[in-house]
Order: C-alpha cells, then structure tokens, then sequence
C-alpha cells in the first residue's frame, strides 16, 4: 500500500502532487542538437587520435582561358621534400614539413601552432591538360603549378624549379 504522507506545509504537498506528474512545467528543456554532440565526440576523440595528416596547406585553384594555376602555401618546406603528380585528371601535391629542430636543450615551447608532418591534397581538374607542359615552382615559401589544358591523360611526375 502507498503511504500518504501529510504536511501542514502546503509547499509539501505542492512536491509531492509534482512528483507524481509526468510533466512539470519548472523543468527546463534544452534543445537536442546532434550536430553539436557528434562535434563535441569529434573533438574529444581528436585529442587522443590525432589525423594522420600532420597539417593541410592553404591553397588557391583557378582557372583561366588556358590552363589551371595551384598555389600553395607552404612555408618551412624544402623543395626536396614536396611531390607534384598529375595522374588522369588528378593532380597531387603531397610532402612533409620537418619539426623544427631544438637549438637549446632545456627549450620549452609554449605554444606550438605551426603544423609540421606529412600533407597531401589532391584536385580534380574538369578538363583535361597537357601533362608534359605542367611546370612547378617554388619560391618564397609559395609553390606555384600550372597545367595547360588540353586532351591528355597520361601520369607524369612534375620537377619543381
């Protein structure tokens, strides 16, 4: 059997009379956002299992009347450490950025936010280019790769001046 409590307290039985209720109306709801939680995991997870890729360069792609132009920001990056290929209509830039080396050792960072390690991007050109006229060049830290258009879908390995 179910005991009734009584109070003299008219809050008491307010509590109780709310207790039994399924709804309560002082209760506040928060919006559900999923996108928001699946984020927030994201970024929980990310902290323990960082991606692979090290860090993604900016880049630029446009198109002209004849050719298509890359421009890449890497900074920090030999010109013997990056590989430009072009293979059926896809052209890839990929390549590392070593860390930098410590000139003292009790250096301390305290804070890092250059990324460093392995990159890779790659970009579906529309129209077919002449693969053997594709140039590349670096220079002040901004790798610059122009593909002329025209029927050719051969892979080609690009030399960076």
């Amino acid at each position: 059997m179910d005991a009734i409590i009584e109070s003299a307290d008219p809050r008491d039985r307010n509590t109780a009379a709310r207790a039994a209720s399924w709804y309560d109306p002082h209760v506040a709801f928060a919006r559900w956002d999923p996108l928001r939680d699946l984020l927030a995991i994201q970024q929980r997870l990310e902290r323990y299992a960082p991606s692979q890729a090290g860090w993604r360069p900016s880049v630029d792609l446009q198109e002209t009347d004849d050719r298509y132009v890359l421009n890449a920001e890497l900074p920090g990056v030999k010109q013997e450490d990056i590989h430009v290929a072009f293979d059926n209509g896809v052209l890839t830039i990929s390549g590392m950025r070593r860390e930098r080396d410590r000139e003292f050792p009790c250096e301390e960072f305290h804070r890092v936010e250059r990324g460093h390690g392995s990159f890779s991007r790659s970009f579906h050109l529309p129209l077919p280019v002449h693969a053997d006229a594709i140039t590349a060049d670096l220079r002040d830290g901004v790798l610059t790769v122009a593909c002329p258009k025209q029927q050719d879908g051969a892979t080609h390995r690009i030399h960076i001046t």
